[in-house]
């Protein structure tokens, strides 16, 4: 069932109630308006491909993680939806303090601009991951657990990659050795949990590493790593030119990964502390 207009607005004024300064105070949305942001977010998602396919101009955002200010900072940046439109690559809640604020302002702006304003999947939309690292811990604390598992729910719907004017392909992490076909992210069903193992665990915890050749092990346990030699071989074969993802913290907001004819570009955290973080913000447009 669609979201009530008048519901919606007022759920936004009041998240937006909260800028003015670096630090925000907390958003005073209930547990029923923030359920129903959760379900009526997930009849969208469903409504749309799991690899969404977009033009220019968009704006691509990296991780957010919880950090409510840095995200309406963006936005004063970038501009507010629907001035511009915008794609982000997941990670959205965990390690921040605000991971509620974060996701129920990008929720509701979905559901008010569903065709301008896009979401995809990060390894932190996942309930094993994001039952460590904060994010289960907020909403006990400040709601309660069944509020969590609507969240779960929700997110198990996301969309987990994007094609940009059908020459970028974004994701959350990277390539996969698995991946021979965009059609098999097409053929990926929802709702559906993040496996340990395979294309789609790869294509939301991968990373790329310019100093090997083939796939390698990954140091964080999960997935893989892959040299430029991999991303030259799947832009070539798919024709594209370039591959977009994020998933890392740099001290440099951003780096491009070349071979002779590879280029993977990370959409990455600068940060001097896990509080206090920059966000590299991309446009891309027609050319």
């Amino acid at each position: 069932m669609p979201m009530d207009a008048a519901v919606l607005d007022d759920i936004i004024r009041r998240l937006l109630e909260t800028k003015g300064g670096r630090a925000v105070k907390n958003a005073q949305v209930t547990d029923p308006e923030i359920r129903q942001l959760c379900v009526a977010s997930k009849e969208v998602f469903v409504s749309q491909p799991i690899l969404l396919e977009l033009e220019a101009p968009i704006k691509i955002c990296g991780d957010i993680h919880g950090q409510y200010a840095d995200l309406l900072r963006l936005f004063e940046y970038g501009g507010y939806p629907p001035q511009a439109n915008y794609l982000f690559l997941g990670d959205y809640v965990d390690r921040g303090k605000q991971s509620i604020e974060t996701i129920c302002l990008l929720l509701a702006y979905k559901i008010k601009y569903p065709e301008n304003f896009f979401l995809l999947r990060g390894n932190h939309e996942c309930a094993s991951i994001n039952r460590i690292y904060g994010f289960y811990d907020e909403c006990k604390r400040r709601y309660n657990v069944r509020l969590w598992k609507v969240f779960t729910e929700c997110f198990n719907c996301l969309p987990v990659a994007a094609l940009v004017d059908d020459k970028i392909l974004c994701m959350h992490g990277g390539l996969s050795p698995e991946l021979k076909s965009l059609d098999q992210i097409r053929n990926i069903a929802r709702p559906v949990d993040i496996p340990d193992q395979g294309l789609l665990c790869d294509l939301l915890w991968s990373d790329p590493d310019k100093d090997i050749e083939g796939w390698g092990e990954n140091d964080r346990g999960v997935s893989y790593t892959f040299g430029p030699d991999k991303v030259a071989e799947f832009l070539q074969r798919h024709d594209l030119d370039l591959i977009c993802r994020a998933h890392q913290v740099s001290f440099g907001t951003l780096k491009l990964h070349l071979g002779r004819y590879s280029f993977c570009l990370a959409v990455e955290t600068n940060t001097n502390s896990i509080l206090e973080k920059d966000r590299l913000l991309l446009y891309f447009c027609s050319i």
